[in-house]
């Protein structure tokens, strides 16, 4: 096992720097300069060569590279050109708003997915199964910003029952608490949640009906187990294996999410800074949010690999 774990962290470390160099490369290659989006598009060209010397964009662009991944994994991430401010405050501002959000949304999505599909499963091509793959068709259809907007006429306009937008912040004492906090979460999360629910559930359903084909199903139920402790007690944790594959993956597609969902309900979080960013030309923050995204996911997808061993004693990590 600790040969798998070596073998996994070393694989860890290449795919974030692999990572790291195409950040770098794309937003390289991307048209316009943040010194004249600083200036204005009127400004003195002197003026504005001078300001790329003063942000260090005139460094050769390997030189940058290795400035910029050193300094992000030493923590020292840069000074915002738009904001003036460390990027790193910048950073740990909003992910106060957009982890919380991601993982309720995960949350959301793991318990919908896990009920409809067992409940599918159990029905198996009966009314029940047919009606829930019916409405996880229809999720996997919906875009989750439309979704979103949907969420926000019926809850916040019509019912009233939730706010429309904006975060009050974790702290009392700013006006906000940990209940109206999480509040103003829901919405966004139920608007990530559904498309990845949809998903999850039909895999669900798919791993679920494979394991019941197995002889040892077959012999639980003949040792006079009930039909929801097979399901719940021998079925489902031998069918994870795929289904937690696919929550990994869901895990990256809930981050990227964030960006649209945190933009429709106004949400000062991760995605809005980088949608900021990217309009203001800061491409120091966008290289260092897109970088720390890119790596919260491939971390998730490495403790992903290292739980398949523990779900499922027959995995070998020689077989990973």
């Amino acid at each position: 096992m600790s040969v798998f774990l070596l073998q996994r962290l070393l694989t860890l470390m290449a795919t974030l720097l692999g990572a790291s160099a195409v950040v770098f490369a794309v937003l390289e290659i991307l048209p316009g300069n943040a010194a004249q989006v600083l200036m204005g598009p009127d400004a003195d060209p002197e003026a504005v060569a001078a300001m790329a010397e003063q942000l260090g964009l005139n460094q050769p662009a390997l030189q940058r590279y290795l400035e910029w991944i050193a300094g992000f994994f030493s923590g020292s991430l840069g000074n915002s050109y738009a904001y003036g401010s460390p990027v790193w405050e910048l950073v740990q501002e909003r992910l106060a708003l957009t982890l919380p959000l991601a993982v309720l949304a995960m949350l959301i999505t793991t318990v919908l997915a896990l009920l409809a599909g067992v409940y599918a499963a159990s029905r198996h091509n009966k009314l029940g199964d047919v009606g829930i793959m019916g409405l996880a068709q229809l999720g996997i259809a919906i875009p989750n910003f439309w979704f979103a907007i949907l969420l926000i006429l019926l809850f916040s306009v019509k019912l009233q029952w939730f706010s429309a937008g904006g975060f009050p912040g974790w702290s009392a004492e700013m006006g906000g608490g940990f209940w109206p906090a999480l509040q103003s979460l829901l919405l966004p999360a139920i608007a990530l949640a559904v498309v990845q629910a949809a998903i999850l559930a039909r895999i669900t359903r798919s791993a679920i009906l494979e394991v019941l084909r197995e002889d040892f199903v077959r012999t639980a139920r003949a040792k006079g187990l009930s039909q929801r402790a097979v399901l719940w007690g021998h079925v489902l944790r031998n069918a994870m294996i795929p289904v937690i594959t696919v929550m990994g993956l869901q895990f990256a597609n809930l981050l990227a999410g964030t960006i649209v969902v945190e933009n429709v309900f106004y949400l000062p979080g991760l995605g809005r800074l980088i949608f900021q960013s990217i309009a203001n030309r800061d491409l120091i923050v966008v290289r260092n949010c897109v970088m720390l995204l890119a790596t919260m996911v491939i971390v998730v997808n490495f403790v992903i690999d290292v739980l398949y061993a523990a779900i499922d004693p027959r995995v070998k990590a020689s077989d990973l």
